[in-house]
């Protein structure tokens, strides 16, 4: 090969890299350890960002579960006086999920789960709390059901393999990529992941989702400037 010669792609087959990065993750001997450390840099990032709205999602095929860790964030609502959410208050009545002001009020702080827009192929958040009504969705992954619609300021998203400079690999359905794109202001995203998913070769590519920052258990491995 010429030393001119652009470098192969390691990563071109996209489909046999995710396949074995969900077994290798499924696979983790140490997986529960790795997820309290991860659990522990999640709520310590989190205490410096002044949001009130953020979406996560839930866990499948060996992610990290970030749903703990938020729970305790809103828990620390009276910390800061975050900006008042968008979201409408639960249906029946103005106490909100957590058992306290409706989430109008300063001091609530709301976590949402995502449900796919079929018309759009992207994602809106539903409010989420411990117990509220579920139903799985097209891709049998649990939803919130008829809890309200909110614009997130702040996106967790689950990372199956991350590179340098916060570039995340999915699982190639395009749907955060599109959600991103859609909403204004773009919202702050955060990846979440194992260090074991890190790809040190791994390029940008177009449908590629460059993130604002990036956790796993080891910490901050990313942040934009």
């Amino acid at each position: 090969m010429s030393p001119d010669a652009p470098h192969a792609d390691p990563y071109a087959d996209r489909t046999l890299i995710r396949q074995r990065l969900i077994a290798a993750r499924e696979a983790l001997p140490d997986r529960l350890e790795r997820a309290v450390a991860l659990q522990s840099v999640l709520r310590v990032w989190l205490v410096g960002h002044r949001v009130s709205t953020i979406g996560a999602y839930w866990p499948i095929k060996g992610e990290f579960d970030p749903l703990p860790a938020l729970y305790r964030w809103t828990e620390a609502a009276d910390v800061f006086a975050p900006r008042t959410p968008s979201a409408s208050p639960p249906r029946g009545g103005s106490q909100s999920a957590w058992g306290g002001p409706a989430p109008t009020e300063a001091n609530e702080r709301i976590i949402g789960l995502p449900v796919v827009d079929k018309a759009t192929e992207s994602l809106q958040f539903h409010m989420w709390f411990p117990g509220c009504p579920m139903e799985p969705d097209a891709f049998d992954i649990p939803k919130p059901k008829g809890t309200p619609v909110f614009r997130p300021e702040l996106l967790i998203l689950p990372c199956l393999g991350y590179g340098a400079g916060g570039v995340r690999m999915g699982y190639g359905g395009g749907f955060y990529r599109r959600t991103i794109e859609s909403l204004s202001p773009r919202p702050y995203t955060v990846g979440v992941g194992y260090s074991s998913g890190f790809l040190p070769l791994l390029r940008k590519g177009p449908q590629d989702l460059a993130l604002d920052a990036m956790l796993t258990e080891d910490g901050v491995m990313w942040q934009r400037p």
